[in-house]
């Protein structure tokens, strides 16, 4: 087995309301809505966070702010999937030697696969 080398540390707090993104030696680097901006045609993300929250409501027909985690488990995992690439590339990207993501305790087999 191949020991991690040292690097950077990421824990990751996906929450149905907030995200909260920790890297340890800098602490919390992001802390923003659970919330992505879509468009529904192309699949394209508009916006994550902060700026998809303050769209909900106040956009164009083909664009959609949505919450993509609801009651704690994805509703929505390609959704939820970009979401994390974009809060992993704000708190600077890069290569990590261990990502811890905290999840609900009750979710299930499936969820947890997804995870």
């Amino acid at each position: 087995m191949r020991a991690l080398r040292p690097g950077r540390e990421l824990a990751i707090d996906l929450g149905t309301a907030n995200t909260l993104v920790f890297v340890r030696g800098e602490g919390i680097v992001v802390f923003e809505p659970s919330v992505v901006a879509i468009d529904e045609r192309s699949g394209d993300v508009h916006a994550v966070g902060e700026e998809a929250r303050k769209m909900i409501g106040r956009t164009p027909a083909a664009i959609r702010a949505i919450r993509p985690l609801r009651h704690g488990v994805f509703a929505d995992f390609d959704v939820t999937a970009a979401m994390l690439r974009y809060f992993i590339e704000r708190s600077g990207g890069g290569a990590f030697s261990r990502v811890v993501l905290w999840v609900p305790s009750g979710i299930t087999e499936v969820e947890r696969a997804a995870v």
